[in-house]
């Protein structure tokens, strides 16, 4: 069974960083962020759902 908890972290982390990211000003490298979170969130998922 996937761990909700831990994938709801990894995302709402990520989300802090991309806001801190963008209010410095650096669009491209939170959405990187957004982007790492989301590919992780999915394999912890697949892997989990095994």
């Amino acid at each position: 069974m996937p761990d909700y908890e831990y994938l709801y972290h990894l995302m709402v982390n990520a989300a802090e960083d991309a806001i801190a990211t963008l209010e410095g000003g650096n669009v491209w490298a939170a959405k990187r962020i957004l982007i790492d979170a989301e590919q992780q969130a999915e394999e912890a998922y697949l892997i989990s759902a095994d």
